[in-house]
């Protein structure tokens, strides 16, 4: 991939941009193997675009009112136009094209970091498969959310694509990407995206990864494994919107508990799972991991944890009382090969590496592993 903002010496996100695309993912298989030892069986990893996969923009509001920029900061803290970035998918870049226009007709003011005056701080903007658009404004405060509800019709007239607007109030000033409030401003408040022949609802403040294509080939993955190990109930821990999940349903698994500490992801969660054919059962709950390993007695366990990994107390859980089987999915393989040194009761029976985010160095693993 060629990219005019990193040859300039603009944007440096991409640490790997420059290296040939096959060898990127041999450096990634060859680190997540020495990470989880030698003696794993592995897939072959799994691939898609190297450019023009990702489904989420993340825009750094800059510039002054009518003349915004949207992209990141340099090193003076002032904004850099990024609306070209090659990463998005062709429906994303499009609409992210038309941004601009849509911040200055709004008569919004961005932030401005070094000065602290300002309002809008970030855009976040999410496509689906269906060509459907979210798109978050994040405010330091209410004071020009009112330019935004009253110019609904502004937003729709440049992206008709728009099915969510929404608000976040960020009022610190720190590099913290939203806050905790977030008012919806129009009807609908879900973008469905369909993953296989699952479609999840994500509300605004729920998490999604950035890569379709890899994402729906990580649950493929799963549901072929859930569906050979016929598993009667799994608990779905980290479970997000529930992607797991509803992919096991139906495919070995009857019935699924999600748990989630994200109570916005557990609304989506449930709103999708009104989808499933009958004699499919799903609860899902906003909470603790661990305590719901207690409470339930799964036949499989699934986890998806944070860069963090599962931490002490559900590794002990697990170690000590897990079921006869557990699919981890990590963005570590730091975390993920310490929790498995921690798992000594299982055997990890096969892994796979999943490139969800080409021209970097970050990876997606997925393990199956069985208790001895």
């Amino acid at each position: 991939m060629q990219c005019g903002y990193f040859d300039a010496g603009v944007c440096r996100s991409c640490t790997h941009m420059g290296v040939d695309h096959a060898e990127q993912v041999a450096r990634k298989q060859a680190t997540v193997a020495d990470a989880l030892g030698p003696r794993l069986s592995w897939t072959e990893p799994v691939t898609g675009a190297e450019s023009a996969f990702r489904n989420k923009a993340k825009l750094v509001v800059g510039g002054r009112r009518g003349e915004p920029t949207l992209g990141i900061l340099d090193g003076g803290q002032r904004g850099v136009d990024l609306t070209g970035c090659g990463l998005y998918e062709p429906g994303l870049a499009d609409v992210v094209h038309r941004l601009p226009a849509v911040v200055a007709d709004l008569g919004l003011t961005p932030y401005d970091v070094p000065g602290r005056t300002g309002e809008l701080k970030h855009l976040l903007v999410t496509h689906s498969p269906d060509g459907e658009v979210m798109l978050r404004f994040v405010l330091r405060s209410p004071g020009q959310l009112r330019r935004i509800r009253e110019g609904l019709d502004v937003i729709r007239e440049r992206v008709p694509e728009t099915r969510v607007v929404s608000v976040n109030l960020q009022p610190e000033h720190k590099a913290v990407l939203e806050g905790p409030d977030e008012e919806v401003l129009t009807d609908l408040d879900t973008l469905p995206m369909r993953v296989n022949d699952v479609t999840l609802h994500l509300r605004p403040r729920s998490f999604f990864q950035t890569n379709t294509f890899i994402a729906e080939a990580l649950y493929a993955r799963a549901r072929a494994w859930i569906s050979e190990l016929r598993p009667s109930t799994v608990l779905d821990l980290y479970c997000g919107v529930g992607g797991f999940g509803l992919h096991a349903l139906g495919h070995g698994a009857h019935h699924v508990i999600g748990v989630e500490s994200s109570a916005d992801a557990i609304l989506s969660a449930r709103r999708s799972a009104t989808e499933l054919p009958e004699g499919l059962t799903s609860e899902w709950h906003a909470g603790d991991a661990t305590q719901h390993l207690v409470d339930a007695t799964p036949d499989l366990v699934v986890v998806n944890p944070p860069r963090r990994g599962i931490g002490p107390e559900l590794r002990g859980r697990l170690e000590t009382g897990g079921p006869a089987h557990l699919i981890y999915s990590s963005c570590n393989v730091t975390t993920l090969a310490r929790d498995l040194a921690a798992l000594p009761s299982y055997d990890v029976r096969t892994a796979g590496l999943f490139d969800m985010f080409p021209q970097t160095g970050h990876h997606e693993v997925m393990v199956l592993l069985a208790r001895r």
